[in-house]
């Protein structure tokens, strides 16, 4: 199963082409810097906007398709939508802002005590919107739009009014609902954070046009992308926990290929997770070190090296058996170990260094 966008449109100030097809059920982020068409995909998934030319489908339901004349209003399409701000009714109560959007939709797989119980929200429902905090109200934003059972759930930049402490607050509901729920979601976002946490697939977006499009692991690990030129590029991988050893207070994960220690981690054998490896926090060498204080020296190729010129800096991809890690090193390193693409090298990483995103 599949969601396909095909979009082309004439603005006066650009000129949009842009297709994508991504697997379905999943999260699929668009990313990209401001202006580069990002609202304008999820505004005609919603059918809020209608381009010159269009063609939108989830699994095997056409929601538009300007060649053959198909264009379902936005009320048939069964689209959910959550922005920036909540837009909860003030009036009413969160118990009654959730019903609302249960009010003009037939009855679905979509349970209202399910949805409370997923975003955590069952403490709020007597309460009116101005008493909750900034990471409630979306939550309760996030769950109108899930009780208008919707076959797409589409969500542009839901944490970008938030700051960090509520960002941190809200992700863990995010990845219990993707996983729990299963359905298809385009998430616009600006955060690498969220893009690593949540994202299955990512659709890079640059005036426009779609510059890249591919699981997360895959393109995050991509140092010739706009994601490997920022200052804070680094590797996603998808690990599973392996083991617990409890005298050393580490855990093993594996993933990509390869096992990496962790500080132990409360979660059980056998858990899903994702990490992010900053590629700041490589270290590569040609030998392994007689004494050390890390605990993850990872064998590798390297596959790839960009030029580093404008950060007086190197990226550099080195190729796992099933992934990929980035190394942020300085030329004089790339000259001193001899580095090219097909060279063998050890990956070394601190444990602390790896950022556990979710177990």
């Amino acid at each position: 199963m599949t969601l396909a966008f095909r979009l082309r449109h004439h603005f006066p100030s650009i000129d949009m082409d842009m297709a994508f097809e991504v697997p379905s059920p999943g999260v699929t982020m668009l990313f990209g810097p401001s202006g580069c068409g990002k609202t304008t995909v999820i505004n005609a998934a919603a059918g809020l906007f209608r381009p010159d030319e269009c063609h939108i489908s989830v699994d095997d339901k056409v929601l538009c398709d300007t060649r053959s004349g198909v264009w379902l209003p936005p009320e048939r399409r069964r689209v959910g939508l959550v922005f920036q701000d909540a837009k909860l009714f003030p009036h009413m109560t969160i118990e009654t802002n959730l019903r609302f959007g249960m009010r003009r939709t037939e009855p679905g797989s979509i349970r209202f005590d399910e949805v409370v119980d997923l975003l955590g929200i069952g403490h709020l429902l007597d309460r009116r919107p101005k008493t909750l905090s900034g990471g409630e109200r979306q939550r309760v934003a996030i769950g109108r739009g899930l009780l208008a059972q919707p076959h797409l759930l589409l969500m542009d930049e839901p944490l970008a009014s938030l700051d960090a402490p509520r960002k941190a607050e809200i992700l863990p509901f995010l990845t219990r609902l993707k996983t729990a729920l299963r359905l298809p979601i385009i998430y616009v976002t600006h955060s690498p954070d969220e893009l690593s946490q949540l994202g299955d697939s990512v659709v890079l977006l640059e005036r426009g046009r779609v510059v890249a499009c591919g699981s997360v692991p895959d393109i995050a690990g991509r140092a010739d992308l706009p994601l490997g030129q920022r200052d804070d590029a680094g590797a996603v991988l998808v690990c599973r926990v392996a083991e617990h050893d409890g005298d050393r207070v580490l855990t093993r994960l594996e993933g990509g290929g390869i096992s990496l220690w962790v500080p132990c981690l409360d979660a059980a054998v056998g858990a899903e997770c994702r990490v992010r490896i900053p590629a700041r926090e490589v270290i590569l060498a040609n030998r392994v070190p007689e004494a050390i204080s890390l605990h993850n020296i990872i064998p590798a190729t390297v596959r790839r090296l960009t030029d580093g010129d404008r950060r007086k800096s190197v990226l550099v991809e080195i190729a796992l058996p099933d992934g990929v890690l980035l190394s942020r090193v300085t030329p004089d390193a790339i000259e001193r170990l001899a580095l090219e693409p097909g060279s063998a090298v050890l990956g070394l990483i601190k444990s602390t260094s790896i950022e556990v995103l979710g177990a």
